[in-house]
């Protein structure tokens, strides 16, 4: 499957996506694990990428696409890629659109994960993250908590609130979405390949991807 996972931060898209890598072996991708994965490798594009992250700078859309554009032809995307949580931007969306035709790969499904917002805070300020850069497991204090004193069950390291989950922090991330990302809904609906789940259930709504793309 080549699906685009869209909702607010918070909505369960790298949960969906994960899920969904099970089902038929598809890929999950996102910008954040590319641009990593760049840097680690240390490929002319990744040490280009560094340098903006290292400055505290955003990534320019253009060098975003070409780590995009190079991560697409590796050979585990074969079978399919999830991408969570991107584009986010009507500008990103376009240049997506390019890239995969010139990849002369087509798109099956974009998905926009509707959660309500007092379930999103909820979900970011419980969540908490792993200390060490190489593992960053995930947890939540209410439904996956971590040891009792505050220890990755994983690697044994510190776990953390991270700081832009703080529920300042979030309203002002939700705020960015609806003013940057939410326009996408309206975008890719005209495109054709829209579909809304409102759901709270990871489960629930990775029935409903794998339903629409079997056009059940």
């Amino acid at each position: 499957m080549r699906v685009i996972l869209l909702g607010a931060p918070g909505a369960g898209k790298g949960t969906v996506a994960k899920l969904l890598t099970d089902f038929d072996g598809s890929v999950q991708i996102s910008t954040g694990d590319i641009l990593r994965g760049a840097v680690k490798a240390g490929t002319d594009l990744g040490k280009k990428a560094q340098g903006y992250m290292e400055r505290g700078e955003l990534v320019p859309d253009s060098l975003i696409m070409e780590i995009m554009e190079a991560r697409l032809q590796e050979p585990d995307c074969k079978k399919g890629f999830i991408l969570d949580g991107f584009p986010r931007t009507i500008p990103q969306a376009d240049a997506l659109k390019k890239l995969l035709q010139k990849l002369t790969l087509k798109l099956d499904l974009v998905v926009n994960l509707d959660v309500p917002k007092e379930v999103v805070l909820d979900r970011l300020t419980t969540r908490r993250t792993c200390s060490n850069a190489d593992c960053q497991e995930i947890y939540n204090v209410k439904s996956k908590p971590p040891t009792a004193d505050g220890k990755c069950k994983k690697c044994g390291s510190k776990v953390v609130q991270r700081d832009d989950e703080t529920e300042e922090a979030i309203t002002k991330r939700l705020l960015t979405y609806n003013e940057k990302t939410a326009p996408l809904i309206d975008y890719y609906k005209k495109e054709g390949f829209l579909k809304t789940i409102s759901s709270t259930s990871s489960q629930e709504i990775v029935s409903g991807i794998t339903a629409a793309i079997k056009g059940e």
